[in-house]
């Protein structure tokens, strides 16, 4: 980010310099989200007697807040702490696919692979590749946490640029751009299924094609790749390098040496194994009778194996070709150097697994309580009362979405709550049900890379600290902050330009509502 005047700092820098300061004064994430729980407890004490008239549009039961702070309640949170911490999806994800990676790191496979990618990548390109790539990996449930975002960092700082660039980069383009994508995914379907649901209620014999997004999310991963291209390259990266020094003597960091010829066999045959495993995975999943597919024979549905087995595929993937790899270059001189590769993987999580204790805690808590549920549908009826012209109620959903996001993670959850009251609402005002899941899929995305209850952002955190240990939240937001608003201010102007000019949204089925 360049100054307007020597000495002088622009006025987003002075913004993001407050941003960064005032959240690093915050304590420790892992103390954060234990205040965060126990600041949960008191509110919902202290608003579980009242009744804020509000029913669940799902079920048409009374929605209330749930006092944490009861004898039965307590009980219940010391009874579950073990299960809740073991079950927190973040963490097992994480670990298993890290025990394969790091396997892929230690050996020095990833390295060997990275500088043959560099090789060939002009310099410019390595910005929109990654976040291509890291729109991509949506289909593959969570891997681009655990897989894109850290290979960011070493991409970046192997090829001399900032190694906090890249991760954030990769971090806009794997969660701010989490709508985006031109690979059908598991969540298409799921959002479209609560869409539906809420669409009968006026017109009972609607059906919406589980892809009725497609040909927006589609060309919105063109727009993400350029939106996230100009703000890493132009202010987040020159403001990072003018701010933010890396610490010195890293370990276990790429260098841009030029590769010898024993570590190009060694690639060649661990690269080998890899194809040779994805070719056995597609042979596999290829027959329609594939256990690898669920009961209808699909693929990508939330319930086929395949999609279930995204994590433990990753590990295999990268454990046995760094194996071969280690082996094949002398790196490793037996299974026990293999097993301590694994370990020191281990040990670089440390971290992120007490961080991981307390944020399980605190979502459970918050889960339990209602309160974000009860912001999400007394927000969703307040902008319903206010009765605005469709094309301002939209930009109203996406900015509602974007705030809600902040405090409810995730997007199906918010969605079911959401969508009976907005797809019928907007439906008698000629707006289709697929325009309405499209503006809340932008506003769900665009705040995912700005808030700290994020499941994965301690983890992000995590890998920023590897380059640069003073490393905070308030350093994360502040850098995430430009890329949020670029995306909510570009994707909005392009959804309402899309609306206007009745381009089509997606796949449709068996019914095409008003105005497509």
């Amino acid at each position: 980010m360049s100054n307007t005047t020597a000495g002088k700092k622009s006025f987003l820098d002075r913004f993001l310099d407050f941003i960064e300061k005032a959240g690093n004064k915050l304590p420790d994430p892992a103390i954060l989200f234990l205040g965060l729980m126990l600041l949960t407890w008191v509110i919902s004490a202290v608003l579980a007697p009242i009744d804020f008239n509000a029913f669940d549009p799902r079920t048409g039961e009374s929605l209330r807040i749930q006092n944490m702070l009861t004898g039965e309640r307590l009980a219940a949170f010391f009874a579950n702490m073990t299960s809740v911490f073991i079950n927190f999806a973040p963490l097992g994800v994480v670990l298993l696919a890290m025990l394969g990676v790091g396997v892929a790191e230690h050996s020095g496979f990833i390295n060997a692979g990275l500088k043959y990618v560099l090789g060939v990548t002009p310099k410019m390109l390595l910005t929109p590749i990654l976040v291509l790539v890291g729109i991509v990996s949506h289909t593959a449930a969570d891997a681009g946490y655990v897989l894109v975002i850290p290979l960011g960092g070493v991409i970046f700082y192997a090829a001399g640029r900032h190694p906090l660039a890249g991760i954030a980069a990769a971090f806009a383009g794997v969660s701010g751009g989490f709508s985006a994508n031109f690979i059908p995914s598991s969540i298409d379907p799921l959002i479209q299924s609560f869409t539906q649901s809420a669409a009968q209620i006026v017109d009972p014999e609607i059906i919406l094609n589980p892809l009725n997004n497609y040909y927006f999310t589609s060309f919105s991963s063109i727009l993400v790749v350029v939106v996230v291209w100009f703000v890493t390259d132009r202010i987040i990266e020159p403001r990072l390098q003018k701010n933010v020094q890396v610490d010195e003597n890293l370990e276990d960091v790429p260098k841009m040496e030029a590769i010898t010829d024993s570590e190009k066999k060694a690639f060649w045959k661990a690269f080998v194994t890899l194809a040779v495993g994805v070719l056995l995975l597609v042979i596999w999943v290829i027959p329609e009778n594939s256990a690898m597919r669920n009961p209808a024979g699909e693929i990508t549905a939330g319930d086929a194996p395949l999609m279930k087995s995204i994590v433990p595929l990753i590990f295999v993937l990268f454990w046995i070709p760094g194996m071969v790899y280690g082996f094949a270059s002398k790196t490793y001189a037996s299974m026990k150097d293999m097993v301590m590769s694994m370990s020191k993987s281990m040990g670089s999580m440390s971290y992120y697994i007490v961080m991981a204790f307390f944020c399980a805690l605190f979502i459970d808590a918050f889960t339990q309580s209602k309160i974000g549920s009860l912001t999400a549908l007394k927000g969703a009826e307040f902008l319903k009362s206010l009765q605005l012209p469709g094309q301002v109620t939209i930009v109203g959903i996406l900015l509602l979405t974007a705030f809600v996001n902040l405090l409810v993670g995730s997007a199906s959850a918010k969605w079911a709550l959401i969508s009976p009251i907005f797809v019928p609402m907007l439906m008698q005002l000629g707006i289709s049900p697929d325009l309405t899941q499209a503006a809340y899929r932008v506003g769900d995305s665009v705040s995912n890379i700005i808030t700290p209850l994020l499941p994965y952002f301690p983890l992000i955190v995590v890998f920023c600290q590897k380059y640069v240990k003073s490393t905070g939240i308030g350093t994360l937001v502040s850098i995430m902050i430009p890329y949020s608003l670029a995306l909510l201010v570009t994707w909005t102007i392009f959804l309402l330009l899309y609306w206007a000019l009745g381009i089509p949204l997606g796949i449709q089925a068996t019914y095409e509502y008003i105005g497509f």
